[in-house]
């Protein structure tokens, strides 16, 4: 019951940090936007604690018991905080309404017919408010084109911003291209929010209608696509909401849903009035805009009767304006909106105007700022200039900001549940949770098990087609923000393809982006997938990541590695060739990597086998975790490693974790029950020895282990009694199903 409040404390704590001590408009937009409802918001989780009281007994002078105790000081927590938001939020509104004034007095002195007409749309808007809510479980359906690696990026952005506002069931439909789909499916599978559904459509399936379009802007082909919805989406479908990826809420959606009534007659497309001189032809000599009704109108925001435009043959309509006008134009500018201007020049009757609040459009030489006089007329916020958050505007800072606030806000927060729409169905997941006992001392181990991280597979460009022989190995590695500059050093070791997951916070993955973006290294290479899996829960899911990170691997072959090695000069070349002498391909074979380490943060790194035997035998480097953990690596036999010259096999022994490379179509996942520290990669070598694998080291590659401060896993399992008689636990637990499994015995550990 708490979510909401926490939602919006969230939010305000972030905007208030952005902007203290400067003008104060995102903290008197705040005030606009959450006072009445924070009220509103904490009234009802007394209401709901005091019937919570009503179910159980108290055990306490209170009158409450454990459980009931902590929720109401919960609450007590939450007002306190209300209320100092509220406080917060009031200093600045002198400072907000003076900043308003300024503006529209500087704007106001120089208003032509043009800048008249976008305000007189306030007056519609403010009626709109008064008309009756919709249906509490009425759905909004809303249709996004979204292709490739960042528009995948940039729309999550969009979908905070709505799933914070709505108070509806949403159903989004998705078109996109085959590299979208993969990343937004798995998203909304991970993100789980309740009451939201998705339908994919890929959008191959109807490029042809649209490619033949020679179109300009930097959207390409996909950036005309919402002109064939009418086709794509479901015929049973007879209204959508079309948003482009890069425009933010500020309100409720169901607002905007609510101005398909306001429709009549023939009208089917909503469109609000553009806010630059583009169509008027006056922007520099001899621009020749296509035709448009007044200013145009701007296709960032779109409501959609596909019903009548179906009836009305909407296919053959823009198909034969659009080549009418292509015979003098030759070429879109602004891809689909040219089009839909054309069309409406032609058929006025089409559109209805929306007031211009709902489309507020950051562009270069815009009069957006004539759309609001306060913050509370704001509803959509269109970053429609290429220069994106860089773009001139009077009120830029504060615009920037909340889109950065919701850049950045918590997405697992956003997993509320609409109690007034009993529609969720219980899935998988929850079932399982059900199953769980929560007195069991083990409990959280299991819980962090069953937690469905979000998870954003690709989070930057990735392009890479394995080498045609049949040999190519990826490095599969996982790190969080704390292992961040290891990133680079890897790449300069290793020149084939990284598949990397990152566990992050959605802030951390905010500064990782900028990071790789500034960094020559990482800039310059588009072999690295890497996928995000945003933090939830206490645990490092340390196995729950490297499965990720293994799953998306386009390789045969697969380098099983921790982030904290760094692999000899030459090594991925060298993996190549032993892959194919060793014949990997016809047998279960494992391929072990020798580890050493040094203790030291600044070394000369070994250019060869016989340097490195050197430096072992002046002490600079270990074998790996020989002072600590011997047992872990005793296996490989570093002893005879040092003179071989040819691969050697050597036998499984118990709590064996070589770093190794494998077959990916035959290797098995990592168990996800072990988190944090201890047996993730043991319990990985076990299986792999349960199912038949030999273990062959190779005599000429080696990986060196860098130091680093000690995890926080590592110091919970040292403090903590519980933590290691849980670990014991889970081991216990994992041979026996492992010996369930594969008909096996091992030696299981007295608890």
């Amino acid at each position: 019951m708490f979510v909401t409040l926490l939602s919006l404390a969230d939010l305000a704590s972030l905007i208030i940090a952005r902007r203290r001590n400067r003008n104060g408009l995102s903290i008197a937009a705040l005030r606009y936007w959450l006072s009445s409802f924070l009220l509103g918001a904490t009234i009802a989780s007394f209401l709901i604690y005091y019937v919570f009281l009503g179910h159980h007994g108290p055990t306490n002078m209170l009158g409450f018991n454990g459980r009931e105790a902590r929720l109401a000081g919960r609450v007590r927590e939450m007002e306190e905080q209300n209320q100092l938001l509220r406080r917060q939020l009031s200093i600045s509104q002198n400072h907000l309404m003076a900043a308003i004034k300024i503006s529209n007095s500087s704007s106001g002195r120089d208003q032509d017919y043009s800048t008249a007409s976008l305000l007189v749309e306030k007056k519609p808007d403010v009626l709109c408010n008064q008309d009756e809510e919709l249906p509490k479980c009425q759905v909004i359906h809303i249709a996004i084109v979204c292709a490739g690696y960042n528009s995948s990026r940039s729309v999550v952005t969009l979908l905070k911003s709505i799933l914070f506002y709505r108070k509806n069931p949403l159903y989004f439909h998705m078109i996109s291209d085959s590299v979208a789909q993969v990343i937004l499916q798995t998203l909304f599978n991970t993100w789980n929010v309740p009451q939201v559904d998705v339908q994919f459509y890929l959008a191959d399936n109807v490029i042809n209608d649209v490619s033949w379009i020679p179109n300009k802007h930097y959207s390409g082909v996909y950036g005309l696509m919402k002109l064939t919805l009418p086709k794509v989406l479901p015929e049973s479908l007879d209204r959508v909401l079309v948003l482009d990826t890069d425009v933010t809420f500020a309100t409720d959606i169901a607002e905007l849903w609510k101005l398909f009534s306001k429709f009549r007659h023939k009208q089917s497309i909503g469109l609000v009035e553009n806010q630059s001189d583009w169509y008027l032809g006056k922007l520099w000599k001899k621009h020749r805009p296509w035709p448009a009704l007044g200013r145009g109108y701007n296709t960032g925001v779109i409501l959609l009767d596909l019903k009548l435009l179906r009836e009305g043959g909407w296919g053959q309509l823009w198909r034969q304006i659009a080549e009418r006008d292509l015979m003098t134009h030759y070429t879109t500018s602004l891809a689909d909106q040219d089009i839909f201007n054309a069309i409406i020049k032609q058929h006025p009757y089409l559109v209805y105007k929306l007031p211009c609040q709902w489309n507020v459009q950051l562009s270069d030489n815009t009069r957006s700022e004539l759309c609001y006089s306060e913050v509370t007329d704001l509803k959509v916020i269109h970053w429609n200039s290429p220069k994106k958050l860089k773009v001139k505007n009077k009120h830029v800072e504060f615009f920037r900001n909340l889109y950065l606030t919701f850049l950045e806000y918590d997405g697992n927060l956003l997993r509320r549940e609409l109690f007034s729409c009993h529609v969720t169905k219980v899935n998988r997941l929850e079932r399982e949770l059900s199953k769980l006992n929560e007195e069991d001392l083990c409990y959280e181990f299991r819980r962090a098990r069953l937690t469905n991280y979000r998870t954003h597979l690709y989070f930057l460009h990735y392009d890479y087609e394995p080498s045609p022989e049949g040999n190519d190995v990826t490095l599969v590695a996982q790190l969080s923000m704390d292992r961040l500059q290891m990133v680079e050093m890897m790449c300069k070791h290793w020149d084939g393809p990284i598949s990397l997951t990152l566990y992050m916070s959605d802030t951390e993955a905010q500064q990782f982006l900028s990071y790789a973006l500034s960094s020559e290294v990482l800039s310059s290479r588009k072999d690295i997938g890497y996928h995000i899996v945003y933090k939830e829960g206490d645990f490092y899911p340390v196995n729950f990541l490297r499965n990720v990170a293994l799953q998306q691997v386009n390789t045969p072959y697969v380098f099983l590695t921790d982030i904290d090695f760094l692999p000899m000069f030459g090594l991925y070349s060298y993996l190549k060739k032993s892959i194919q002498s060793l014949e990997l391909d016809t047998s279960k074979k494992a391929l072990v990597v020798p580890a050493f380490e040094t203790q030291r943060y600044r070394t000369t790194f070994p250019r060869s086998k016989a340097e490195l035997i050197r430096m072992l035998d002046m002490g600079t480097l270990f074998t790996f975790r020989f002072h600590v953990w011997a047992k872990g690596h005793a296996p490989t036999n570093y002893v005879k490693w040092r003179s071989a010259t040819k691969s050697y096999l050597v036998q499984w022994e118990p709590d064996y974790e070589p770093y190794i490379v494998v077959r990916k179509n035959l290797v098995p996942e990592y168990d996800t029950r072990f988190v944090g520290f201890g047996w993730n990669k043991v319990s990985h070598i076990m299986e792999l020895e349960a199912q038949g694998y030999a273990f062959i080291v190779l005599p000429n590659a080696f990986i060196i282990h860098m130091p680093h401060a000690p995890s926080f896993d590592i110091a919970k399992f040292r403090g903590s009694a519980q933590y290691r008689r849980c670990l014991k636990i889970l081991k216990n637990e994992f041979v026996k199903d492992l010996e369930h499994r594969y008909s096996r015995v091992f030696e299981t550990e007295g608890s």
